[in-house]
């Protein structure tokens, strides 16, 4: 990426009432990111719901410096930034109307890994809670070492989350409220820097933003989005879990949730998402693995060889892909194949007749 793309990009970012479904439309129209700062104002105005305001900010050279600058500071930090059009840019996020279009990334996790379960819950986590928590990480760590937690490294059942991870040899991913230049809260610094060494760092704020309230109920869209699932803990009646388990419904995610007593102020959050239908019943690790069709690693059945003899040369393919994976959404065999997605569905069915692949929830394909 050249600095002056790496520069568009984040400034895009920067004006102002331009939200993140906009400035798609904005790339859209002119062809690239580069031509939207190029526009004269008086063809700015003239393009539906671009009005003089907004004109005016794109016009605005101080965005374009502010770029410069962080774009120095993420160049300087080792600090990856992911673009929507990017071709690395995570495809579960991608997904997402309202993903951010930019957003800064300081670790070494794959951010397209085959399983990535966010983790949420109260601040004021129970004991009981905790050790939950700890369980189902611990135990989905035994048959999933591929597995990626995230969480938004918050006190409470994140933390919890983060720190479980951390133990059992997993990697794990906080997606923060504010830049990177700071840890809020400041006690958990030293965890952060344990999880750039395995996981990361997420954020779409730059660099020296501070953690506002509402950064945090904002960044609740990428833990929902990052994942193929949300589990919530513990969680009141109201807060930041709910928030996120509500948007990961809103994209279709698996939404998972403890039961807890109907007397117990921390689990009415979880009853209440389980009582509307906005969340599955889960007990354990075991429930995870079945709602998500995920196979254990040990437990992996061997290639049968007698298949090829019914697929023909794109089947036997395909096959050799997903065996070699593990699993694949139809969206990474897509990338890997180059198979237009109408062409590949109707492959990917045929498959399934034949007895060679199996579809599991959120399209994601594994071997028989």
């Amino acid at each position: 990426m050249s600095e002056t793309s790496l520069i568009h990009k984040i400034a895009l970012g920067l004006i102002p009432y331009v939200g993140d479904i906009s400035a798609r439309k904005l790339v859209s129209y002119f062809g690239s990111v580069e031509a939207v700062f190029s526009e004269p104002y008086g063809s700015l105005i003239k393009i539906p719901d671009i009005g003089p305001t907004i004109a005016q900010h794109i016009c605005d050279k101080s965005y374009l410096e502010n770029a410069e600058k962080e774009a120095e500071f993420v160049t300087k930090h080792d600090i990856k930034t992911f673009f929507y059009l990017d071709s690395d840019y995570p495809y579960r996020l991608k997904q997402c109307e309202d993903s951010p279009v930019v957003f800064f990334f300081k670790g070494n996790a794959d951010l397209n890994a085959n399983k990535l379960l966010s983790v949420v819950g109260t601040r004021n986590a129970t004991q009981r809670g905790k050790e939950l928590c700890n369980k189902i990480v611990e135990n989905l760590a035994e048959k999933h070492s591929d597995l990626i937690i995230v969480s938004g490294l918050a006190y409470g059942i994140d933390f919890e989350a983060h720190k479980s991870a951390i133990a059992n040899n997993l990697q794990t991913i906080g997606v923060l409220g504010h830049g990177l230049k700071i840890i809020y809260p400041s006690a958990h610094a030293s965890t952060a820097k344990k999880m750039t060494e395995n996981g990361g760092l997420l954020t779409d704020f730059l660099s020296n933003e501070q953690p506002e309230r509402t950064n945090f109920l904002k960044r609740n869209r990428i833990i929902a989005g990052l994942a193929d699932a949300t589990l919530v803990v513990e969680s009141g009646i109201k807060g930041g879990a709910l928030s996120t388990a509500n948007i990961a419904t809103s994209y279709n995610r698996d939404v998972f949730a403890l039961p807890g007593r109907p007397d117990d102020k921390w689990s009415t959050g979880c009853n209440n998402l389980i009582k509307t239908n906005k969340a599955a019943l889960v007990e354990s690790a075991d429930d995870i693995e079945y709602f998500l069709g995920w196979e254990p690693e040990k437990s992996k059945k061997p290639v049968q060889k007698s298949l090829f003899k019914e697929l023909d040369d794109n089947e036997k393919a395909i096959f050799e892909l997903i065996a070699k994976e593990g699993e694949m959404t139809i969206d990474a065999i897509c990338r890997s194949c180059g198979i237009p997605v109408h062409k590949l569905s109707s492959q990917l069915l045929q498959m399934e007749f034949k007895g060679a692949l199996k579809c599991y929830p959120g399209n994601i394909y594994k071997t028989v």
